[in-house]
C-alpha cells in the first residue's frame, strides 16, 4: 500500500484500492465513522476491546457468522456464500417497491455494511446480500441495481 494513499482502518481492511477512499476521513481517524456513519467491522472490534481487528483478519468472527447466517437462509438457487465485503451503504441502499406502490430503501447511506453480489444461476439477474448487527436483506436486481425486488428481509437469529 502507497503510504500516501493509506488510509487507515480499524478492522485492517485494506482500504488501498477503495474509490472513496479520499473521502471517507479513514476509520481510525473519525473513531470508527467513515462518511460519518458506523461501521458495523469496526464497532465489532471496538466491542472486543481490540483497537484493531488485524488479528481476526480473514478469520473475523462477525463475517464467519454471516456467512453461516446466510448459507442457512435455504434460498434454493443461492450458491454458498463465501465472502462478505465492507460495503458503504450508498452501493447497497436500493429503492424497493413495495405491494401498495410506497418506495422504500432499507440502509443508510453512510454506514459500512457487510454484503455482497452474487450472480444468479439464469445469468440475467444477481443477488445483493447485505447485513447489519440486526437485519439480514437479500435481494434480486438486474445490472446496476435495476428493478430490485426483496426476496427475504429479516432481523437476525444470532446476534455478533
Amino acid at each position: 500500500m502507497d503510504a500516501r494513499n493509506a488510509v487507515p482502518a480499524i478492522c485492517g481492511v485494506d482500504c488501498s484500492r477503495c474509490g472513496w477512499r479520499a473521502s471517507c476521513g479513514g476509520c481510525a481517524a473519525t473513531g470508527g465513522r467513515p462518511f460519518g456513519g458506523n461501521c458495523m467491522l469496526a464497532s465489532c472490534c471496538r466491542s472486543r476491546g481490540q483497537s484493531g481487528c488485524r488479528g481476526c483478519g480473514n478469520g473475523c468472527r462477525l463475517r464467519a457468522q454471516l456467512l453461516a447466517e446466510f448459507n442457512a437462509l435455504g434460498i434454493a438457487d443461492l450458491p454458498p456464500v463465501t465472502e462478505l465485503f465492507a460495503l458503504r451503504g450508498a452501493l447497497v441502499n436500493l429503492p424497493y417497491r413495495l405491494p401498495d406502490g410506497q418506495t422504500v430503501k432499507l440502509w443508510e447511506d453512510d454506514r459500512i455494511y457487510l454484503g455482497n453480489q452474487i450472480p444468479r444461476q439464469n445469468g440475467r439477474s444477481y443477488y445483493g446480500l447485505c447485513a447489519d448487527e440486526s437485519h439480514l436483506l437479500v435481494s434480486e436486481y438486474r445490472e446496476g441495481g435495476a428493478d430490485a425486488e426483496i426476496v427475504l428481509y429479516r432481523r437476525r437469529e444470532r446476534r455478533e
